[in-house]
């Protein structure tokens, strides 16, 4: 694929570069690394003679002050991939540097793949370094090294960041693409995030209210029908890219998880909180990392044949 790393490499170079990258990186820094350091006060507090997948309460724990490392992730990772692609491609072709880089020697299809793969390897550079300097501190405060099962998990974790982040950043590249304005299309990219972060399980309350009606004595006497109203709605939910990568997340991270539907709590005391296995939590989230992965790629595929047929004028 000819010209796929040169323009790999200028993308990469204008991300780090641009003030935009060091906005970014700075408020994930600050809203991460304050997290985990209260979190740190709690968890060295209550270490004391188990050590049991203690590294991984880096990520999970609140402080009482703020909320877990976790929720700023699931806050901050579609913001990045947005802004990294929201105008890859519009703004180029509105200042008429499109045309004059595919006058060049140049395929087509390396221009948006060298955009979209330097976006992808500046959200895992990010990720790694973020999560790294959170284990050197962790690692110096609690002073108890990471197994390497809680080791395999982070990575895991990390994987599932950077697919989350890809996907947000397909979606903002496809509205680049659709959209000659790139206020437009970064509209369009925060609407969606907006409606499946926010609005999302007000919407699955009322349909799983509607074809599961639930009463407060229904509530208090018929646990199957609480169940069954729980499956619909978070079968409603799972349409949300953010309630796919949040289950994921935490189900790798928190391994007592042992189911992601709904529990009743006669069978939760019944259930010896033994950590799963690696390999366990993993068949838990299958599904959700498939999904993910699945609309990551359909985005791409649709910005990819889009920009493919697209015609290009010189301005």
């Amino acid at each position: 694929m000819s010209g796929l790393m040169t323009v790999f490499w200028k993308e990469l170079a204008d991300h780090f570069s641009s003030k935009r990258f060091i906005i970014l990186l700075s408020l994930i820094y600050l809203a991460g690394l304050s997290a985990v350091y209260v979190a740190l006060q709690t968890i060295r507090s209550e270490v004391t003679g188990t050590t049991e997948l203690v590294f991984l309460r880096l990520f999970t724990t609140s402080g009482g002050v703020l909320p877990p490392f976790l929720v700023f992730i699931i806050f901050f990772i579609p913001i990045v991939g947005i802004a990294l692609g929201f105008d890859s491609i519009n703004s180029e072709r509105s200042s008429g540097t499109l045309s004059r880089i595919l006058s060049q020697p140049l395929f087509r299809d390396a221009v948006i793949n060298g955009k979209f793969l330097a976006g992808l390897v500046t959200i895992g550079i990010m990720l790694v370094s973020i999560v790294t300097i959170i284990g050197g501190m962790g690692l110096r405060i609690i002073g108890v090294p990471p197994s390497s099962e809680e080791v395999w998990r982070i990575l895991i974790f990390l994987g599932v960041c950077i697919i989350y982040g890809a996907f947000w950043m397909s979606l903002a590249v496809l509205f680049s693409i659709l959209f000659e304005r790139t206020a437009t299309s970064a509209l369009a990219a925060i609407a969606i995030w907006i409606f499946f972060t926010f609005f999302m399980p007000m919407i699955a309350g009322l349909v799983a209210d509607a074809i599961v009606p639930l009463s407060h004595s229904e509530a208090q006497s018929n646990p199957a029908l609480i169940v069954k109203h729980e499956e619909v709605e978070r079968m409603i939910l799972r349409i949300s890219p953010t309630t796919l990568f949040g289950e994921a997340t935490v189900t790798i991270l928190v391994p007592t998880v042992r189911t992601l539907g709904p529990v009743l709590v006669r069978e939760t005391t019944r259930m010896i909180p033994n950590p799963l296995p690696l390999r366990e939590s993993l068949l838990i989230v299958w599904p959700h990392l498939t999904s993910l992965i699945a609309l990551t790629v359909i985005c791409f595929a649709i910005s990819y044949v889009k920009f493919m047929r697209q015609e290009i004028r010189a301005t």
